[in-house]
Parts: structure tokens; C-alpha cells; sequence
């Protein structure tokens, strides 16, 4: 009796791909910076904030100038000649980059477009990190773009005044730097709201609500207790430090380093809170 030879089968395909060919962080990179850089609103946003910032400084440096040898010698001993050129980027710059912030990842959510971008990257922590690397590292070299013009444009204002300050000066390069590093913060936080909450209305008016509302309620408490909360709110007054080039005006403050890491971090937490929802929580 013979027994006939069985060809082999062929061997199945992969269900998965091998670990060479799955999507990893350099493409999707390349994809978020295609996805923020094909939508108008980025472009809009990041507009208004540079023509704000520089307004400001155009606006509040020529109104110094014209009034500064009527001003009294308190103000001048006050006066910070990086501060009135930089503090439009860091009160009205962060105001609007939230808005780009929380788009990048709620207009997914609202679009149904989070389904592709999952399917075709599955690894779900991966593609949280991509997206706000792509989004800070385009925040922060528009808004250093925008801290160096708006900078220089009121230094040439001020310059007339023999007020004016220049990069080579204590605390002005560090002043420059920081207020576009702020900016970047501020997005970022809203970045990591609009992964928690998933809605861009939602997620604005959360970040607003916390950068206008909390320092409101706070300055209804005894004068003692708010000087020792002040340092810790995060908006205000305490985003004052950052723009100078001088130690902060209030001896309550902590100084723009100081400033800078209490926003740092609570834009780290809202991160690690967006990280946990974006993974946890269905789309």
C-alpha cells in the first residue's frame, strides 16, 4: 500500500505585520504635521497670534514713549522695557494658541476622523505623543518668531526714548525665550483638556474658566492667604515674572523660572490625564 504525498501548504500570511514594518513614530510624525498643516484654522490661529503680539507691543511701547516724560519716578523705576514688548505674547498669545491646542486633537473627535487615525495607528500612546510633539514643536517656532519681532518692534520704539533694552542685556534673552516657551505650555495644557473632555467648545471654555475664573475667586480671599496663593494660579498676575527681564514686581511672586514651572506643571498633569482618557476610553 502507498501513501500519496501531501503537498505542503503554504504558509499563512501574517496577521500581524512584523515589527520592521509597523507604523512607528517617525511616520506619524510626517502624518500629524500633514494633518495640522492641511487645516486652515492652524494657520489662522497662529496669524492672529503673531499680529496680536506684536500689536501689543507696538501699541503699549508707543504710548510709554509719548507719556514718559510726564511719567512719574515710580513708574519709570517700573518700567521694564522687555516686559512691554514681550507681555502681549505671553497674556494674548496663550489665550489663542489654547484654541489650536485643543483643535488638534478634538476636531478629530468631532470629524469621526479618530477612527482612521487609530486604525492606521493603533498604538494609542504613541500617536497622543506625536500629535503634541508636532503641535508644541510648531507653536514654539512660530511663537519664538513672534517673541523676537514683537521684541524688536518695541525696542525701536522705545529706542527714541533712550528707554529701549537689548539682548545682550541681564534677564532680556532669558525673557524673550520664556514667553515662547509659555505659549507652547499653554497649548499643550489645552492639548491634554481636549483629550480628557473631547469637545473643542468644552475643552476652550475649561481652559478659560481656569485661566480667568480661579485668579477672580482667589482675590476674594483675606489679603494673607492670597499673597500666598498668588505664585500658584495659574494665570493672572503670576504671568507677569515671564515677560521680564526683572525680578517679578510683587515680592509674593516666585521668579520667571519660578512662574514658569508652576504653569509646566499643570500642563504636564492635564498631559498625563489627556494620555490615561486617550488610551482608556473608547473613540
Amino acid at each position: 500500500m502507498t501513501t500519496a504525498a501531501v503537498p505542503a501548504s503554504p504558509a499563512r500570511a501574517r496577521a500581524v505585520p512584523a515589527a520592521s514594518r509597523r507604523p512607528g513614530l517617525p511616520g506619524t510624525l510626517r502624518s500629524e504635521l500633514t494633518k495640522i498643516g492641511s487645516v486652515r484654522s492652524t494657520y489662522w490661529t497662529l496669524v492672529a497670534q503673531a499680529v496680536a503680539s506684536i500689536a501689543w507691543a507696538v501699541l503699549l511701547c508707543a504710548a510709554t514713549a509719548s507719556h514718559w516724560a510726564a511719567a512719574s519716578a515710580r513708574s519709570r523705576a517700573q518700567f521694564n522695557a522687555a516686559g512691554a514688548s514681550l507681555g502681549g505674547q505671553v497674556v494674548l498669545g496663550e489665550l489663542i494658541i489654547v484654541v489650536l491646542g485643543a483643535l488638534v486633537i478634538t476636531s478629530e473627535y468631532s470629524t469621526g476622523m479618530i477612527s482612521t487615525s487609530l486604525a492606521v495607528m493603533p498604538r494609542r500612546g504613541l500617536l497622543y505623543a506625536a500629535k503634541a510633539i508636532v503641535f508644541a514643536a510648531v507653536s514654539f517656532t512660530i511663537s519664538l518668531v513672534t517673541s523676537f519681532a514683537a521684541f524688536c518692534t518695541g525696542q525701536a520704539i522705545l529706542a527714541g526714548q533712550h528707554i529701549g533694552a537689548t539682548l545682550g542685556q541681564p534677564g532680556v534673552l532669558r525673557a524673550v525665550l520664556l514667553s515662547a516657551a509659555i505659549v507652547t505650555v499653554f497649548g499643550l495644557l489645552a492639548y491634554g483638556t481636549g483629550a480628557v473632555i473631547r469637545h473643542t467648545a468644552g475643552a476652550i471654555t475649561a481652559i478659560l474658566a481656569v485661566i480667568f475664573v480661579i485668579p477672580a475667586l482667589a482675590q476674594a480671599l483675606p489679603a494673607s492667604w492670597y499673597s500666598d496663593v498668588a505664585r500658584w494660579l495659574p494665570g493672572a498676575g503670576a504671568l507677569g515674572p515671564i515677560a521680564r527681564s526683572a525680578p517679578p514686581l510683587s515680592g509674593h511672586l516666585f521668579s520667571a523660572w519660578g512662574e514658569f514651572g508652576v504653569f509646566s506643571g499643570y500642563a504636564l498633569v492635564m498631559l498625563v490625564l489627556g494620555a490615561w482618557s486617550f488610551s482608556r476610553r473608547d473613540a
